[in-house]
This record gives structure tokens, sequence and C-alpha cells, in this order.
């Protein structure tokens, strides 16, 4: 935080019904989270001055707040996919910090499950066929296919395996199993991964994420706020952005994500190393992007992702030595479209001590003291990072 600017603290976090949930709309779910949120840090709405929303509405964030009651002096409609809520938390803090606004609420909610349940549309299988994506598009490539092939890049160039890949579920599930808000809990094995359907090789439907139903809300405010609310601030340490490419042919690597330009702006920003981090939660659509993002966050060596989310070493479980994902991720539990909110939701329970039946706790029994949320868009197309701590 620049010396002289107002420290920003999270103050409030709560998700929506999540899950299967038949019976409501995306604005059913907005409209929960965000009163969940506003409860669970006991501020009173009116004092709600800034909004930040995407993928929702003719006029997004406009039509949201107005339908949560909201007007806001201060708005944010970025949409850079699953990157969209780190992003969209670097500019309110830095609103905050710049006395712009006070407090700033970041609500999602998508029925993506119950949509295609009853017809209301189809599975995404691809952005459009418009602008550079005409140019692929026509060739079926769609995003799983994107993420198929930088994997089996990085499994050329390095030598990840497709065990170490199936690893990286395998422990998303099994921290899932401690989550009683996961959608799914059931143990299962590498073998499990592997033996699955195929859906775009290398990846078995374990491999990707689940879809589901489901809403996030952070609230954001300024220092001389926190008094006034009932929980214990998550401080905002550090931010970063960055945007590398839409169409493939300009990935200059695909064995690097964008992680790697806002990770290092993050950690510089928050005066931080990366092996101080206790727990990480990470955008996992996909098993290789949880391994792809932890090496370019610096956790390990560039190509020595495989053997460091290895199984056998069990170092992502919520016991393990850089518990990842804690709650499941978007692999076990839940995934309803841009995920990037529900990652620092996490993020603030562990370091709260609030995480019910999957809580981190360091050698001295204390809750986590320094977490990172690193979320992804597109095709590895953006990233956003951010350092919390309590």
């Amino acid at each position: 935080m620049t010396p002289g600017k107002r420290k920003v603290a999270v103050v409030g976090v709560a998700l929506s019904d999540c899950g299967r949930v038949d019976d409501a709309t995306p604005y059913t779910l907005h409209a929960q989270a965000a009163r969940r949120a506003l409860a669970d840090a006991g501020l009173d709405r009116a004092r709600v001055d800034g909004f930040a929303s995407a993928g929702l509405g003719t006029l997004p964030p406009a039509e949201v707040a107005e339908y949560l009651g909201l007007r806001p002096a201060w708005v944010d409609s970025t949409a850079v996919g699953g990157s969209t809520w780190e992003v969209m938390a670097a500019h309110a803090a830095d609103a905050i910090a710049a006395g712009h606004a006070r407090a700033v609420l970041l609500v999602y909610g998508s029925t993506a499950r119950a949509d295609i349940k009853a017809g209301r549309r189809t599975g995404d299988l691809s952005f459009g066929a418009r602008g550079p994506l005409q140019f692929e598009v026509p060739y079926g490539h769609t995003l799983i296919a994107k993420y198929a092939m930088a994997a089996r890049r990085h499994m050329h160039q390095y030598g990840t395996t497709l065990e170490q890949l199936a690893s990286v579920a395998v422990q998303a599930r099994a921290n899932a199993a401690l989550n009683p808000e996961a959608m799914f809990r059931a143990p299962i094995t590498v073998d499990d991964v592997l033996s699955g359907p195929m859906i775009a090789d290398p990846f078995t439907k374990l491999h990707c994420c689940l879809r589901s139903d489901g809403g996030a809300a952070v609230l954001l405010v300024t220092e001389e706020y926190v008094r006034d609310c009932r929980t214990a601030p998550v401080w905002i340490l550090g931010t970063g952005e960055h945007v590398s490419h839409t169409t493939m042919s300009e990935w200059a690597d695909f064995t690097v994500s964008p992680a790697a330009v806002s990770g290092r702006l993050a950690f510089e920003r928050a005066g931080v190393r990366p092996d101080e981090i206790d727990v990480a939660e990470v955008y996992d659509a996909f098993t290789y992007m949880t391994l792809v993002t932890l090496e370019d966050l610096g956790f390990c060596a560039k190509g020595e992702g495989g053997a460091f989310v290895d199984a056998g070493k069990g170092r992502l479980l919520v016991g393990g030595e850089l518990p990842v994902n804690t709650d499941g991720g978007g692999l076990s539990a839940q995934h309803p479209g841009m995920r990037g909110l529900f990652l620092l939701v996490e993020a603030v329970r562990q370091l709260r001590g609030e995480a019910d039946g999957h809580q981190v706790r360091l050698a001295d029994g204390e809750p986590p003291r320094l977490a990172v949320a690193s979320g992804t868009g597109g095709w590895f197309c953006s990233s956003g990072t951010v350092v919390l701590g309590r």
C-alpha cells in the first residue's frame, strides 16, 4: 500500500445457495450473496457507495445494482472471465485507497447448471466466431481444446505426466470431502481420473471442473469503517493483473500463464515472498490450470509443477505443505461460471479461521496469516492476483 493512502480491508464474505439450485434466478443468487456478505460484516447497505459486477444485465452492473437497491457512486463492470473478480478487487482497493469510495461490494451469481438442465441454454462450445476468433473457431478449437493443447505442450516440454495432472483432481476432491458446502465429496483416485470418459485429450471428465449454480459476494471497505464491522479485517496487501492474448497464435509460450506477471506484481506490492504464503486459492477449471499457475506464482520452478503437485506428496491438501483450493475448488466444490470471486471468499474464511470442517491450521494452531487468490480468465488470456493477510 502506498504511504499516505487508506488501507483496505475485506470485512464481509458470503456464498449464495450453491450446487443444485433449480428454483432461483441469477438475480436471486446475487441478492442472497449480497445480503449475506453485508450481514457477515454487520454493515448497513446504506454505507455501500461502490459496486462491481459482471456477466448479468443489459447494462452491467447498473441493472444488478438497481435490483439490489443500490445507488453507487463508483462502479466497475470489468469482464475478463474467471479473473474478473481479482481484477475488480484490485480496482476497488485502488478506489478506496484513493478516497473515491468507502465500501465496495463485489457480487456474482449464475444458474449455469439449472439453465442447461431446463433447456434454457446449451453448453458453451466457443466464445463466438467474430474478430480474431474467426481464425480458430471453424476448426473446432473450443475453450477446453485450448487448455488441452497447452497441457500437452507442458507434458512434451517438461515430462509432466497424466498421473501428475490427475493428482490435482484427487487432492481437490480430498479437500472437498472436508467441506460441507462442496458439491462432490466422494473420494477419487488417480486411476478414477485416468479411466474416465475422454473430453479433450488429455483431459478426461475428472480433469475438468463441474458445472453448478451459485453466487458469491465480497465487501471491501476503508480502514475507517473497520471499527464498525463485526468481523476481524482481512487486509488487501497487494494486487496484480495482466492480459496476455486471446488467439492461440499470439500466445508466446503455452507453458507460461499470465499469473507469471500478475503474481510477481502482487507479491512485490505486498512485500512478501511466495514461500511466506500459508494457503493458495487458484482458478482450476482444469487440472493443468492449477499446476501451471502454481509454477507461475513462484511456488516451484518452471517445469517442476508435475512433481510439486504429485498426490503422493500431498502438498495441496488442507494439512499439506501448501494447501491449495481448500474448499475443493472448481473441480469439486462448485463452478457456476466466472469462479474467481469464490477464491476470495475461501481465502478470507481461511484467514479468519472460519472454514467449517476444512480449516487450515499452522504449526502453532493458528489460522493462516497470509493467503493468495489468483484468478484466470479465458484460455489463460488474463490473470488477477490478490495477496491478503490478517
